[in-house]
């Protein structure tokens, strides 16, 4: 089954994402303005796996929160597909770390909430639904309330939703960052498998540096605030990866040494 949104929507040397010259300030009583991001210039191409590396709180989620359209630049443009962005909208789809799911909705209910919400039928948007259940690995557990299950289980769901709203890009901001090792290296493969078999383009946020080499085809090295890009590497890495080849250490080594390590 391959859904619509996954015809080509750009063309070769044109962006699918695009922030030019973008700075951002908030305001907080106490402390008065603050500049999280900083003349801010990034092109995101169609269908590849972007990754933001960088420490905590050094404006990831900023960045992810203006292509979403939560938050609007002070100064600059965040575009998609040529046109400025000026609010949420179905072509882009965020996973947040705490799932975000409703409780009382089963996983069917969850997955298929955005194309209710949108005038689906019924028949068509259970299809799409049950397409993006299968794909996820969660076929069985359609009835299953998100208490019943575990933590991967419930990202796995939070994948299924937002691609079940046929986006043009995947934003997730540390999805797997609340999970146990274990869990997290288990979903690293199956959100790789999932993007494979199905191409959308993906901008994922980090600070754990494996978890970017593992799943990048370019990382994007972000600098303190004021936020900006501090270096770039193109991963060249034939998938799937090994955590011990030689090639991945050495990338490991290599962007590590330009990481603002400290606030």
């Amino acid at each position: 089954m391959r859904m619509d949104s996954e015809r080509k929507v750009t063309a070769a040397d044109e962006p699918l994402i695009e922030f030019r010259g973008v700075d951002k300030f908030f305001d907080k009583p106490e402390e008065g303005r603050y500049q999280v991001v900083g003349d801010l210039n990034i092109k995101v191409r169609e269908n590849e796996f972007l990754v933001l590396f960088g420490p905590g709180q050094c404006g990831k989620s900023t960045i992810l929160n203006l292509i979403a359209g939560f938050e609007m630049p002070s100064s600059g443009h965040v575009l998609c597909m040529g046109k400025d962005i000026t609010g949420p909208g179905p072509d882009r789809g965020m996973v947040f770390q705490n799932t975000a799911l409703f409780p009382w909705l089963t996983v069917m209910g969850n997955v298929e909430y955005g194309p209710k919400v949108r005038g689906i039928k019924k028949e068509e948007r259970r299809q799409r639904a049950q397409h993006y259940i299968n794909l996820v690995g969660l076929q069985g557990f359609e009835n299953s309330f998100p208490v019943k299950l575990s933590g991967g289980m419930q990202q796995r769901v939070g994948i299924a939703r937002a691609y079940c709203n046929e986006p043009l890009v995947m934003l997730l901001d540390e999805p797997f960052g609340h999970l146990d090792a274990q869990t997290r290296y288990l979903m690293q493969d199956e959100l790789t498998r999932i993007w494979q078999a199905e191409k959308r383009t993906v901008i994922f946020v980090t600070n754990n540096i494996e978890e970017a080499v593992y799943l990048a085809d370019r990382i994007l090295v972000l600098r303190n605030c004021p936020t900006g890009v501090k270096a770039e590497y193109e991963i060249n890495l034939p998938r799937p990866r090994n955590y011990t080849d030689p090639e991945f250490l050495r990338l490991r080594r290599e962007i590590d040494s330009v990481v603002d390590h400290t606030l």
